[in-house]
């Protein structure tokens, strides 16, 4: 993976450019997600404000109808009578009413005739609770953009040309309906209507404080309900997001520093005790940190062998190069010249080597795997081998067992394989002995068995001969002819399978080593 250089990469960002969303941080989105419904329910005290509307023009079709009905009982009858009726209907209707003569004139008051049947609220000493709610009233009104009310102020004229409703029924010889507002905010409801035929008419003014207070009452209930579900939603969100955002952000502070490097050892939370998704979420990024520290670490060990084994073919070489020039024996020329192209070879075949380790991955993450018979193709390693005389004169046998060997793989990597477990057997193996190729399927795993005749492998060193440049060749082979990374080359194209490569020691008991391959079947 190629790293910009020069470059501050972007923190905890990526998602702003595959969203609006991403503007906001996830705590915001969580409190908005759950408490936008509660918002939409408290639309509902908007709704009030109609439900008002219809309570004040059903009470508007009630006035109509009481003064008409109150009318009709004055007409023809006497003075007496008449402000006895007054007076009753104001008690028990909560009114006040009042009687006008043909010329407009003010003649009798329930009021003026007895104790007032309600009287006028005076705001200078309500309680806040009160203030609050008129104060909402407003706020309501203005949102929804309510008609303007006319305010109720008793009109100092006794006469009925003070009342615009009483000009309209004298006129038109109907009952009229008006709507006031009084200081508190509660409606005040006037009716108008002829008494008889002689002119007279009748005014009716009623505070109906009934209508407001159920309103408020709704209101104060909505209000209440909905601030204490916002405030339980709320903590709810908060907790929610606790829980969501704190180890998210943990996991994203730990990466960061993974990133950065500035932390040898970057302990990166586990969250043992979560089982949902964050949990599982901080258990692969932990793995992941993990794996990539143990590949930091194998790439900055595979540098530094690197370094070891080219440096001392280059100072054999340079040695017998700057030495040249001073021998004049010829016989010793040879010989310094022989060391050079050795140490030439010796080089090239470890970049080559190399090169190789280097190129296995990824060179495995790119590549099509391809069904293999694994039987064939050693068969086939074999017979080549044979032909290039890189056998020594050893007799390989080939034994299979089972299924047929098939296996999901890249054929080019194992026949690497295939060819280092060769080479190594051939060179432990004493002259014109046999080497044993088994090959077996159980149904489940394909294994590859390559057993030799020579010293063995010790038990505590089976995993040392596949470490990187780990190299304990026999006596009479010439020094430098083996890299050291055969082995290790050669598991690494086996865990790239899935599969594993180990060493052993002979089943039957009999001296020489046995690696053993094994991969997953088709």
């Amino acid at each position: 993976m190629a790293e910009k250089s020069g470059e501050e990469a972007p923190q905890l960002s990526s998602g702003e450019t595959l969203s609006t969303t991403g503007r906001f941080s996830l705590t915001a989105r969580i409190l908005l997600v759950n408490m936008l419904p509660l918002v939409f329910l408290g639309g509902g005290l908007f709704y009030l404000d109609s439900y008002r509307t219809q309570l004040i023009n059903e009470r508007f079709k009630l006035a109509r109808i009481e003064a008409q009905i109150t009318a009709e009982a004055l007409a023809g009858a006497t003075r007496e009578r008449q402000e006895a009726l007054l007076v009753q209907i104001g008690k028990e209707q909560g009114m006040r009413l009042r009687m006008f003569d043909a010329e407009g004139r003010l003649w009798a008051d329930s009021f003026a005739l007895d104790e007032p049947a309600f009287t006028f609220d005076d705001i200078t000493d309500d309680t806040w609770d009160q203030q609050f709610a008129r104060w909402l009233d407003r706020t309501v009104d203005t949102i929804v953009a309510a008609e303007t009310v006319t305010d109720y102020v008793e009109p100092e004229s006794d006469t009925a040309e003070a009342w615009p409703e009483l000009v309209r029924a004298r006129e038109e010889r109907v009952s009229q309906v008006n709507l006031y507002d009084w200081r508190d905010g509660t409606p005040v409801i006037t009716a108008a209507a002829p008494v008889g035929l002689n002119g007279a008419t009748l005014l009716t003014v009623r505070n109906a404080v009934d209508i407001t207070a159920t309103v408020r009452a709704a209101r104060t209930t909505l209000v209440t309900a909905v601030l204490l579900v916002l405030f339980a939603s709320a903590m709810l969100s908060l907790y929610l997001a606790r829980t969501i955002v704190t180890p998210l952000r943990q996991l994203a502070n730990a990466a960061v520093k993974v990133r950065q490097g500035r932390e040898r050892e970057v302990e990166v939370p586990r969250l043992p005790d979560r089982s949902d998704e964050i949990g599982l979420l901080a258990r692969a990024v932990s793995d992941m940190t993990g794996a990539l520290r143990q590949r930091i670490d194998a790439v900055d060990s595979f540098a530094a062998d690197v370094a070891h084994e080219i440096k001392n073919p280059l100072a054999s070489l340079r040695s017998a190069i700057e030495s040249l020039p001073r021998v004049e024996d010829p016989k010793l020329r040879r010989e310094l010249e022989q060391i050079a192209t050795h140490d030439v070879r010796r080089i090239d075949r470890l970049v080559t080597e190399i090169s190789d380790a280097s190129r296995i991955d990824a060179e495995m993450s790119r590549a099509t795997l391809e069904r293999i018979d694994m039987a064939d193709l050693i068969r086939s390693i074999i017979g080549s081998r044979e032909y290039r005389a890189e056998n020594q004169n050893h007799r390989i046998e080939l034994t299979t067992r089972g299924f047929a060997a098939n296996v999901l793989g890249v054929g080019a990597r194992l026949e690497r394989v295939i060819e280092n477990l060769l080479d190594n057997a051939v060179s432990f193996s004493p002259p014109e002995a046999a080497i044993e190729v088994t090959v077996d399927n159980d149904g489940t795993c394909v294994s590859v068995t390559v057993c030799d005749s020579g010293p063995g492998i010790p038990e505590d060193s089976r995993e040392k001969v596949f470490k990187r440049f780990h190299s304990v060749r026999p006596e009479q082979e010439d020094f430098g002819n083996h890299s050291g990374l055969g082995l290790a080359i050669a598991r690494a194209i086996a865990e790239a399978h899935d599969g594993s490569l180990l060493a052993e020691s002979r089943s039957d008991g009999a001296p020489g080593a046995c690696l053993h391959l094994r991969l997953p079947a088709a």
